[in-house]
């Protein structure tokens, strides 16, 4: 298909002007991604090519697309919540995780809040939030597929933003205790401090991961059903080496000449705060984009 676009990409589609050849390409959507159309003709602009594509192939590689842009503008999303299993849990490690008569939570315990959340919000969500939206919206739903992806990554936002201020008070509780230097100390700060983020994750995840889940099933013809579930799927594994990429860029920028990292050892002279205001910053482009492309593309 795409080798056909670059191979015709100085013909002029003049066929597409003409009705019931390989069909009409002036129909719903033939406004999106016009050079797709391109692969309809052969190179001289004849249509008599056994190597022209046909009108359904050009329909499929449009919706394939359509799917890549909105998997673009959710990558951030997935590079944010990487974040539930590797930072947070550090940050638990680090505060005083006793919930008494001498039993201590294991810190990476705390990743079960999410799991938690999601199940306390989903009958939340079908018995009183779908409900009250279906009033206002008269979608049967309560709101759109793309709807509901775009308050999850608006939750994803506003949850970095939660997890700043806690690492500052982290911090400065840290600095006020005078355990700066001593990374093996426990900052007398309850992990229940860590509870608002890993709650706005689980709220999140309602919204989005099924989201995107109906999305991109329902926005692929039958015959690439499996491509859109990859495409679902692929956002996640992406999304990791994403967040593992910028660790490491960002290791290296601010590890330098001797000085502590965002992410050294010691959390009580890292800045994770710093880190989460940019995945913040990160989300809120992110949204953005993504309402932009949905705006251009219909959707």
């Amino acid at each position: 298909m795409f080798v056909a676009v670059a191979r015709n990409w100085q013909t002029t589609p003049m066929i597409t002007k003409e009705d019931g050849v390989r069909g009409t390409l002036l129909q719903q959507g033939s406004h999106q991604f016009k050079f797709l159309n391109k692969t309809l003709l052969s190179p001289d602009g004849s249509k008599e090519d056994p190597n022209v594509c046909n009108d359904g192939g050009v329909k499929e590689a449009k919706a394939v697309l359509r799917l890549f842009s909105i998997w673009a503008t959710c990558l951030v999303y997935a590079i944010v919540s990487a974040q539930s299993s590797t930072f947070f849990t550090k940050q638990g490690a680090t505060m005083d995780r006793s919930v008494g008569l001498g039993f201590d939570l294991p810190a990476a315990s705390s990743q079960s809040f999410i799991g938690i959340t999601i199940v306390l919000f989903v009958p939340i969500y079908d018995c009183i939030f779908v409900p009250s939206a279906r009033a206002f919206t008269r979608n049967q739903s309560g709101i759109t597929m793309l709807q509901r992806i775009g308050t999850g990554i608006f939750l994803y936002a506003v949850s970095m933003v939660v997890a700043a201020l806690v690492e500052m008070k982290r911090l400065k509780t840290a600095q006020e205790y005078g355990l700066v230097d001593m990374p093996n100390a426990l900052v007398p700060m309850k992990l229940w401090w860590l509870l608002p983020q890993y709650i706005l994750f689980g709220i999140a995840d309602v919204f989005t991961m099924v989201g995107l889940q109906e999305f991109f099933y329902d926005q692929v013809p039958n015959e690439l059903r499996s491509v859109g579930l990859s495409l679902y799927l692929s956002i996640f594994g992406v999304g990791s080496f994403l967040s593992s990429l910028l660790i490491a860029v960002i290791e290296k920028a601010t590890g330098g000449d001797g000085q502590d990292s965002w992410f050294t050892d010691n959390l009580n002279r890292a800045h994770l705060d710093y880190f989460y205001w940019l995945l913040a910053g990160l989300s809120t482009v992110e949204l953005a984009a993504y309402l932009y492309f949905c705006e251009i593309l219909h959707l």
